[in-house]
């Protein structure tokens, strides 16, 4: 297949299918010489991260399945060992690959064999701290070869030093200049005897123009900057790391979006899109007509994301001391107004989210209110700063946490299921889940005046900007309200009683009406309302848990639920959120059957 070709298949299969368009078609041509330099069956190549190789499928074996990716039962968006055996490793998550390829390479040493292993990482990639960690364990591993695919950009326009320093390489042709005048001259005069020397010499010269000592110092040659998009270019590359005896960072520089306009002019906004009209979008491209964000549909609703930025804008404009931080998701997570707006109170720190935890702690120790926005995905890389940078001290950090429950087509590296478990067991962090937009500008609000660390956990996808039951306000008096029952409450004698977080309350009131029981929004999963508990109780209700969220060690555990309605304790695949939900039980009719089952009654009815 020709690069052309290629690209056509992923513009073609994301447009009806929803994906990650704009980094997969900047790396087609390194997916096109790594096929042809290397064996992939035998080497190892790591992709960090795999939203990038969607031309890496189509060259090894799984073109005839193409059509069906993220869809359920269908390929993976991202590598997996599981699908394929070219596939090195697990890449939903950024900054693993170098660590997984030196375990690759040092492997290879103890063993003996002579596989290849390459890692190939996106420069926003190379900042985090994992990825450090790694090269700075590199000179103890073994040779692995470092691909470096330096597109200017993560999800975001990345942030800080070390894009600045990438930047100063790629200007360097002061060096090409001088190294190609000395290629020739010592051709010309035949100076073969002093090669040694000469390479020797290159090397301190190249390092004086370019400054790439960097990367030497930590044991790597470095090799480029080299057009991405060159297949011949890059395959030659290769083939010089590959005959090196150390290891070797190919520096490549690629566009993101690279042959389709639309995702050239705008590579965020085509990064990660759902289906979309493709004619309307280039026509909008060229002027022509104006076309709606990919995946958008005509609605009166805003996302979750939205309706969180706002209320973050809107708690900004009253308080000066508000400050919001995310890892390289600005746009992700809604915050691009609030960027504009107060630019000096945003902080991108780039894929580190660990380090975005801490330092949200030292400002809000220093005085300041950081809202920290991040998927529920990539929270789980810092919960160790959460407990001994934010609990322990009681630091007063704002977790806004995007996408949490299953986010549908992204699949088992990005399905936010597991926040609810991992940071319920760290003492004096409140998690709370709101059911609407201004619920949502309520419970900000309340963290913002809280002592402690507070999650506000929302999920991925649209919520409706009616007005909130009044009483999920704060009571008289300041006291927070941490439940409310909105279905059933005045029933003479309710059977069960469904505790539902935010976004499934309507699964919950519809089951709840239907079979006779009461309706909680959990607007507080911890601390839970445990008065109104007990009272439910005493009523000799049976109490359901309903959670977008794992049942091991979730809600429905904290709350001593009697039916525990949740995903279930295994990794959950792609597809859609409402075929995921009706797979597992998790719809209205799954919900019904499983509560109706619990009171022993025929078909979920008296």
């Amino acid at each position: 297949m020709t690069a052309e070709e290629i690209r056509e298949r992923i513009i073609a299969t994301v447009a009806s299918n929803g994906g990650h368009l704009s980094p997969s078609l900047g790396a087609v041509e390194i997916a096109m010489a790594l096929r042809e330099a290397f064996d992939p069956e035998k080497d190892r190549i790591v992709w960090d991260v795999g939203h990038q190789a969607y031309a890496w499928k189509l060259l090894t074996g799984r073109d005839a399945e193409f059509g069906t990716i993220r869809t359920l039962g269908g390929l993976s968006g991202f590598t997996t060992p599981l699908e394929s055996p070219c596939d090195a490793a697990v890449a939903g998550h950024a900054g693993v690959a170098l660590s997984v390829a030196e375990g690759y390479a040092s492997a290879r040493s103890l063993k003996g064999t002579d596989e290849h292993v390459v890692a190939v990482v996106g420069d926003s990639s190379l900042v985090n701290g994992t990825s450090f960690e790694a090269m700075n364990f590199a000179a103890s591993a073994s040779k692995v070869i470092l691909v470096l695919n330096d597109n200017g950009m993560s999800i975001s326009k990345p942030s800080g030093s070390f894009s600045r320093f990438l930047g100063r390489l790629i200007a360097g042709t002061r060096y090409n200049r001088v190294k190609n005048a000395a290629r020739a001259a010592g051709r010309a005069i035949g100076l073969s005897f002093l090669h040694g020397v000469a390479h020797r010499i290159k090397g301190r010269i190249k390092s004086f123009f370019l400054g790439d000592g960097f990367f030497n110092k930590f044991g790597f040659r470095y090799l480029g900057p080299v057009n991405g998009h060159d297949v011949a270019a890059l395959k030659a590359a290769f083939e010089v790391a590959k005959a090196e005896q150390g290891s070797v960072i190919v520096h490549v520089v690629t566009r993101k979006g690279k042959g389709w306009k639309p995702a050239e002019d705008n590579p965020t906004k085509w990064h990660g899109v759902g289906p979309f009209d493709r004619a309307a979008a280039e026509a909008a491209s060229t002027g022509a007509s104006s076309a709606a964000k990919p995946g958008d549909r005509a609605s009166a609703q805003i996302s979750w994301s939205d309706a969180f930025g706002g209320a973050l804008v809107a708690a900004a404009e009253r308080d000066g001391r508000v400050v919001a931080l995310t890892a390289g998701m600005k746009d992700g997570t809604g915050l691009a107004e609030f960027a504009s707006r107060f630019p000096s109170r945003f902080f991108d720190v780039g894929i580190a989210e660990g380090h975005m935890v801490s330092f949200a702690a030292g400002l809000a120790q220093g005085g300041m209110k950081p809202v920290v926005a991040v998927y529920s995905t990539f929270l789980q890389r810092a919960v160790d700063h959460i407990a001994h940078d934010c609990a322990i001290a009681k630091v007063p950090v704002v977790f806004a946490v995007d996408r949490a429950g299953v986010v549908g087509a992204d699949g088992k590296t990005h399905q936010g299921v597991f926040d609810i478990s991992m940071v319920r067991s760290i003492p004096g962090v409140a998690i709370a889940q709101p059911r609407d937009a201004e619920d949502m500008a309520k419970l900000l609000e309340e963290a913002l005046g809280r002592r402690g660390p507070t999650v506000i956990r929302y999920p991925r996808g649209k919520v409706a900007r009616g007005a909130a039951e009044s009483a999920s306000a704060p009571a008289k008096g300041g006291e927070t309200v941490l439940a409310v029952e909105t279905v059933g409450a005045d029933c003479a004698s309710p059977r069960f009683a469904i505790w539902a977080t935010g976004d499934w309350l309507g699964v919950a009131e519809s089951v709840a009406r239907a079979l006779g029981g009461v309706a909680v929004h959990a607007r507080y999963i911890k601390p839970f309302d445990a008065e109104l508990l007990a009272r439910q109780r005493a009523r000799g209700m049976k109490i359901v848990s309903l959670e977008n969220g794992s049942v091991a060690g979730g809600f429905g555990e904290l709350i001593g639920a009697d039916l525990k309605l949740g995903w279930p304790d295994e990794f959950i695949p792609h597809g859609s959120q409402a075929e995921l939900a009706a797979k597992y039980g998790l719809d209205e009719a799954g919900v019904a059957a499983s509560v109706g089952k619990m009171l022993n009654c025929k078909d979920g009815r008296d």
